[in-house]
């Protein structure tokens, strides 16, 4: 068998695209709740600190999702039918503390989660949790400029103290913040950044993110403090860069994009800035303030794991003339020897064992895939059932990557989660026609639909995959 007994199978979801009821048990307001669907998604929320209320004008699909907040005993049995052996799960953040800064933390919030996990657990599933999964209550948007803002380390430091406290024995496994390399790419959504007229934006993501940088370390401290047992992990939007050509100029660019990935990375799981990006700094004339507490917390606090989403490679060139891909929210040039989904997301199975020995030859530390999928507008018929053979074929091949790296290459890996296990809003679109799961949601766009569950073709062939070990494919 290439997989340990106790690799760890699930699927993976984020609070603000299947959670919904986001005004209900006390739950305040975050900047995923006021991001519309549609054409004005991303446009709308970057730099106008007039939408941090949602309007009239606008359908806001994380407000209801799936509402998993009322069907998560249904759909955690469905994971438990499939076999999971983790469910990959986020806290929004305003459900604990709805302003963000508040003394004591909300019971009713607190209360949901510990049902969550103890139901998980009914079925054998490990939670695994994403702290912050591109939530920041618009309150401490609104009042202290976000992640610009120090005070942000200590409104998360009580955040995870909370969490690491009341849920110690009922949760092992936490990454501190979803997809941190975001911040550079999704500023608003990313980490909840506004910009002011005239702002240096490039020096206050850099900023915002060392904050983030040092609010994870401390969590990384505070978690084994308070729990030996537990174990901590980083998650990074991964997937190499290949460069267009062998031109030496186009395999120096992949290297620097490469890079700007895998600095946040390389303070999380070495403890300090690389020297690269020190210099980046020095060119750019960003200054941030790093002081020494803040290099013996980075250095002190490594992660002991290395979490990343994978859904395709990157291509890069020194031509800006070449085509780009369309529809992902990395910049890329289109690969000709790839073919692509419908949202022109280049696929790459390949590619994922190329990411899994990179990282693991760069950090030589536990690796987790924590996403991976095909979105795909699904057709179900008359009873809500998908044949959906196209994702089964995309994850086969992806599995079959990943098994070959631990098997032929040792790398040293811990589970696998596919993204959205069920359908839910999609993080880029807005949509949830985009869809990713096993289990099929009767709901629309628009927002229309009964919410019935229904198991796809994938979910009885993932079934097989888990209790196989990774062996049926």
């Amino acid at each position: 068998m290439s997989f340990p007994e106790n690799f760890l199978w699930g699927g993976a979801t984020a609070a603000n695209q299947c959670e919904g009821a986001y005004r209900e048990g006390g739950r305040g307001l975050a900047n995923v709740d006021v991001c519309p669907a549609g054409k004005d998604r991303f446009p709308v929320c970057l730099g106008k600190l007039k939408m941090l209320e949602p309007d009239s004008e606008h359908y806001y699909p994380a407000m209801e999702s799936i509402d998993m907040y009322h069907h998560f005993r249904e759909d955690i049995a469905m994971f438990g039918e499939m076999g999971f052996k983790t469910y990959r799960l986020s806290i929004a953040w305003t459900r604990i503390f709805p302003n963000g800064d508040e003394e004591e933390p909300n019971e009713e919030g607190l209360k949901f989660y510990e049902d969550l996990f103890k139901e998980c657990h009914k079925y054998g599933i490990e939670p695994l949790v994403t702290i912050t999964h591109f939530d920041c209550p618009i309150y401490l948007i609104k009042k202290y400029g976000g992640w610009k803002n120090r005070k942000m380390i200590d409104f998360y430091k009580k955040l995870v103290t909370v969490l690491f406290t009341r849920y110690k024995g009922l949760v092992k496994y936490w990454l501190t913040f979803n997809e941190i390399n975001m911040i550079l790419h999704l500023p608003f959504m990313g980490a909840g950044l506004v910009f002011e007229e005239g702002e240096n934006e490039t020096l206050s993501k850099y900023l915002a993110a060392h904050h983030e940088l040092i609010a994870s370390a401390e969590a990384t401290r505070i978690a084994h403090e308070i729990d030996p047992e537990n174990k901590i992990g980083c998650m990074l939007a991964a997937g190499m860069t290949y460069p267009y050509t062998c031109s030496p100029e186009d395999v120096w660019k992949s290297m620097q994009k490469d890079r700007e990935n895998y600095f946040f990375i390389d303070v999380q799981a070495r403890g300090e800035y690389p020297a690269y990006a020190k210099k980046f700094f020095e060119r750019e004339k960003i200054e941030l303030d790093i002081t020494e507490k803040d290099r013996n917390v980075l250095r002190e606090n490594t992660v002991d794991f290395i979490s990343f989403s994978y859904y395709s490679s990157r291509c890069t060139s020194a031509d800006n003339t070449i085509e780009k891909t369309d529809g992902n929210v990395f910049a890329t040039v289109k690969n000709p020897y790839l073919k692509a989904s419908e949202w022109g997301w280049q696929i790459d199975p390949l590619g994922l064992r190329c990411t899994l020995n990179a990282l693991y030859d760069r950090y030589q530390k536990p690796l987790f895939i924590v996403e991976n999928g095909l979105g795909s507008s699904d057709e179900p018929d008359e009873n809500g059932y998908v044949e959906d053979d196209y994702r089964i074929e995309y994850l086969r091949e992806h599995i079959k990557a990943m098994k070959a790296a631990v098997e032929e290459d040792g790398v040293e890996l811990l589970g696998y989660t596919s993204w959205g296990c069920i359908d839910l809003v999609s993080a880029s679109t807005g949509e949830m026609k985009k869809r990713y799961g096993f289990i099929y949601v009767d709901k629309d766009d628009e927002g229309n639909g009964t919410l019935k569950r229904t198991p796809k073709k994938s979910f009885y062939w993932y079934k097989k995959v888990i209790a196989s070990n990774g062996e049926i494919l």
